[in-house]
């Protein structure tokens, strides 16, 4: 067997492969959610402050695009990934893996934009590392992020209960397909743009307004897999409303054009987060009221079972399948 890259696309593939190399190891857990949880990150009780931890890497291509740039997607993938588990962000660290021969200019760009995500999202950066490849051996540069936040409530990804409903912070897709569209040539102007965003101050707002089981952030694999993922964890079924899901009418016509689906295209700014029936109205109007969540759709409730099924707009039913692999792949 060897290592294609779908092994790297988040999709069922990849979760084989994970749970092959990783299932024999012994130290996993940490006392709180460990590795074996397979969540966005571990959590550590320490004298009674839970200490959430992530870590992630970055390879997307090209390096800039609409909306974004891998600097900012560096310290928004791991400020994003602190915040789905309730941990406000405090600390990040930076590993660069640079080329020979990379635009010292264009490294001091990437840094400027990380700063600007740092400011935004309230955090600092705090240590790192720096190496250089030889010339060939990378294609320009990949940067390592790993991140601790402070957790007054836990929020797992396996938390759904029958009777939830589910939120989207915002439009689907938006990322995946501005990169793809930048990277294969295609002048939409701006009319699809990425996403990304910190999202604590978001994520803060709903968990201020009612009570949130579950959150998860859409990224690699996009909606489809994500959803998946929270109903499998969670022992129950979902049923989406296809008519509520927010997907812009650029984002969707690229799709089409491409024979994507933008349910599994990953994104960099949204939370889908599973929230009690009784405080939904509540969260979605407090997402709203954010900024970032001026999109949010409540689109589904969570009933018995073991699946995730979309309501079609013609009033059909069919299945929503965690995808193989990434259709959109260097995204993230």
């Amino acid at each position: 067997m060897k290592v294609s890259l779908m092994h790297g696309a988040g999709g069922e593939v990849m979760g084989e492969l994970l749970q092959r190399i990783f299932s024999h190891l012994t130290r996993t857990n940490a006392g709180g959610i460990g590795l074996e949880a397979m969540d966005d990150g571990a959590v550590i009780p320490i004298n009674g402050t839970n200490i959430v931890f992530t870590t992630d890497s970055h390879i997307i291509r090209p390096l800039f695009f609409p909306g974004g740039d891998i600097g900012r997607l560096s310290v928004c993938g791991t400020v994003n990934d602190l915040a789905v588990m309730g941990g406000k962000p405090i600390a990040l660290s930076c590993g660069l893996l640079i080329e020979e021969g990379f635009d010292v200019a264009i490294l001091e760009q990437i840094v400027r934009s990380m700063n600007e995500a740092l400011e935004e999202s309230g955090t600092n950066l705090v240590t790192g590392d720096t190496k250089v490849l030889e010339r060939g051996a990378l294609d320009g540069i990949a940067i390592n992020t790993a991140g601790i936040g402070v957790a007054t409530q836990i929020v797992r990804d396996s938390g759904l209960e029958t009777g939830d409903q589910i939120i989207v912070s915002g439009t689907l897709g938006d990322h995946g397909l501005s990169v793809l569209t930048f990277r294969e040539g295609f002048d939409l102007g701006e009319q699809i743009r990425s996403d990304i965003a910190p999202l604590w101050g978001l994520v803060e707002t709903a968990l201020e307004a009612g009570e949130v089981h579950a959150m998860k952030d859409p990224t690699r694999g996009g909606f489809a897999s994500a959803m998946n993922e929270m109903a499998k964890k969670s022992n129950v079924q979902v049923l989406i409303e296809e008519e509520s899901l927010p997907v812009r009418k650029s984002v969707r016509s690229a799709a089409d054009m491409l024979g994507i689906d933008p349910l599994e295209v990953a994104n960099e700014g949204k939370v889908i987060l599973g929230v009690a029936r009784e405080d939904a109205e509540e969260i979605l109007a407090a997402i709203r009221s954010h900024h970032y969540g001026h999109d949010a759709a409540l689109v589904g409730t969570v009933v018995a079972g073991s699946r995730v099924i979309m309501r079609t707009r013609v009033g059909g039913e069919r299945f929503i399948e965690p995808p193989v692999g990434d259709p959109v792949p260097r995204v993230c």
